[in-house]
């Protein structure tokens, strides 16, 4: 890593630029790497970090999802379909219960009106009626009546009959599927045992590769830790060079014109094309010029320098955790500069600089293709940069590859006049701080840090304060709090039986409660942003219920409505953290 004291632009600065420095101007024109896919994760160049091995796991924990998917709304059919075709094998059992009940009503009628008749005036003939005395209009009467009413009653019958076949008929037809759904439903057995057996086995690979990534990801926080140790003591080391010669960094106002005038002692910081920077001035002195940033510029690198090691999260704000643009917003405001939040905005906003003309302060811009400018860090010196990195989970410095850099702004010389936002395009998912961000209510929608479900390092996480449990680490610092304060009230801390949950914990899960757990690969668990609950918050009406529906939200935490009472899935012990 270059110490700070090289910032001197002369002879011997331009000398000491690295081919990585030198490229950066040509970033612009060939920022996307050849065969790589924007929209694909290992296509992925807005982080500070490169990782293949976390490459190579993301493709294989996508192959497997899609296969575990596929596996599974076959299974969901089937059941559907054997569900479907025994609630209509029961309506037919009860249709043909009900024709028989007719059609016995119906027999039974006639029975009563036959032995009615037979009872009381005994058989009615012609002769019959006229022995009683009836004429012969009587005795057509008599017939017509007998007719009519033996019509009626076969008519009924034969109704009552007619009924009763066809609700045998179906009952044929619903007994028939129903056959058929019960043939699909021990090929329902088989599926479900080939689900569960393709995920464990692909959970023991990806576990393997999860320890990899692990091991590779403890490898990168200690490097990281030494760069930002390093990184920390060249500011430092420069800064004592500027109050060795005896200079206090003017205000960017000062800085802005150098046509118009520097202050007193400084000279213009000549650019790499032709021309000076504005922005920037040097003191001439031996052995080489000083470079002079903004004081706002020094403040707000001085101030990101304090978050190094901080936890990386989405949305987040800080102080204890932060996004990228929050990060660049945040270090600015405290040094009176009012920049937007996000990459795009910043991107957009933020006069720019030639790349090689980069300064303590500047703002880089990370990114490829229709992605757009998915990181924003701030450059520390000609070729390190800190940023708040989603794949690296925390604010870190690094020194991107130039094919990465889509420009250098400088928060300094102002905003510049708008101009059209350069987002993600093309039906490319946008990249957020170096990392794929998902729409809401995606199967990727709570994905961070370029890990698959259930597939995170354990190193990317913090601890619970109870063992064994882990979650992200903004979330875990938020859980502690709401525990604290839990505690406060009820006189305990909170209870925990589940947090992050690994992808062979919802493997085992899954194969024990086909019915209630997540697919593998699915649970919000997987994320590290899920907790269940006891001691009485997995009841509904409890006390420790209703605190945590009353307070969670302060924390960031939340019920579920899918989990809420009458919604089919009651579950009162489960919170998801939505804060970052």
């Amino acid at each position: 890593m270059h110490s700070l004291s090289r910032w001197r632009p002369g002879r011997r600065a331009v000398a000491s630029l690295s081919v990585g420095v030198v490229a950066l101007a040509a970033a612009l024109s060939s920022a996307t790497p050849a065969g790589a896919d924007p929209a694909d994760p290992a296509g992925v160049t807005a982080s500070l970090l490169d990782s293949p091995e976390l490459d190579a796991l993301q493709r294989r924990a996508a192959e497997v999802q899609a296969d575990l998917q596929e596996r599974q709304s076959r299974v969901v059919a089937a059941r559907e379909a054997l569900a479907a075709a025994e609630a209509a094998a029961a309506r037919a059992e009860a249709d043909i219960v009900a024709a028989d009940a007719e059609l016995a009503r119906a027999r039974a009628e006639v029975a009563r009106h036959a032995s009615a008749v037979y009872r009381d005036a005994g058989e009615v003939t012609p002769l019959s009626v006229l022995l009683s005395g009836g004429g012969p209009g009587d005795v057509v009467a008599a017939g017509g009546l007998l007719d009519a009413a033996e019509r009626h009653a076969a008519a009924v019958v034969a109704a009552a009959e007619r009924r009763r076949q066809e609700a045998a008929a179906r009952r044929a037809e619903a007994e028939t599927t129903r056959e058929t759904a019960r043939a699909r439903a021990a090929e329902l057995t088989t599926e479900t045992a080939g689900l569960e057996a393709a995920a464990a086995a692909a959970g023991r690979d990806l576990e393997v590769a999860v320890a990899a990534v692990d091991r590779q990801l403890g490898r990168q926080q200690e490097e990281q830790r030494a760069a930002g140790r390093q990184a920390a003591a060249d500011w430092q080391g420069y800064l004592g060079e500027l109050a060795a010669a005896g200079v206090d960094p003017p205000p960017a106002a000062a800085l802005r014109d150098p046509a118009v005038g520097l202050p007193d002692g400084l000279a213009p910081v000549p650019a790499s094309g032709s021309g000076v920077q504005a922005g920037a001035a040097q003191l001439p002195d031996a052995p080489g010029p000083l470079v002079v940033p903004a004081a706002e510029a020094v403040a707000a690198v001085s101030a990101a320098l304090d978050t190094l090691e901080l936890p990386y999260a989405p949305g987040a704000a800080g102080p204890d955790a932060w996004s990228c643009g929050s990060l660049v917003h945040a270090v600015y405001a405290s040094a009176g500069i009012d920049l937007p939040d996000d990459p795009v905005g910043l991107h957009a906003g933020t006069t720019p600089v030639d790349p090689a003309d980069v300064l303590p302060g500047d703002l880089v811009f990370l990114g490829a293709g229709r992605s757009g400018p998915g990181n924003v860090g701030i450059a520390l010196d000609r070729r390190t940069v800190l940023a708040a990195d989603a794949r690296a989970g925390a604010v870190v410095v690094g020194r991107p590859a130039a094919d990465r850099v889509l420009g250098v702004g400088r928060p300094t010389l102002g905003l510049r006049a708008a101009v059209p936002a350069t987002g993600s395009s093309g039906g490319a998912l946008p990249v957020e701080c170096g990392d794929l961000r998902y729409p809401p209510g995606t199967s990727g929608g709570r994905a961070w840090g370029g890990f698959p479900n259930g597939l995170v390092p354990l190193g990317a996480m913090c601890p619970l304060g109870v063992p064994g449990h882990v979650l992200r680490c903004d979330a875990a610092a938020a859980y502690q709090a709401m525990s604290s304060a839990f505690a406060g009230a009820l006189g305990t801390p909170l209870c925990l039986t589940d947090s992050y949950r690994s992808y062979g914990d919802q493997v085992r899960l899954y194969g024990e409660k086909p019915e209630l757990a997540a697919v593998p690969g699915t649970s919000d668990h997987g994320w590290g942003l899920a907790v269940d609950l006891c001691g009485g918050v997995e009841r509904f009406g409890t006390a420790q219920y209703a605190w945590m529906l009353a307070n969670a939200g302060r924390f960031g935490f939340h019920h579920p409505r899918w989990a809420d009472p009458g919604n089919g899935r009651e579950e009162p012990w489960h919170w998801e953290y939505a804060g970052g």
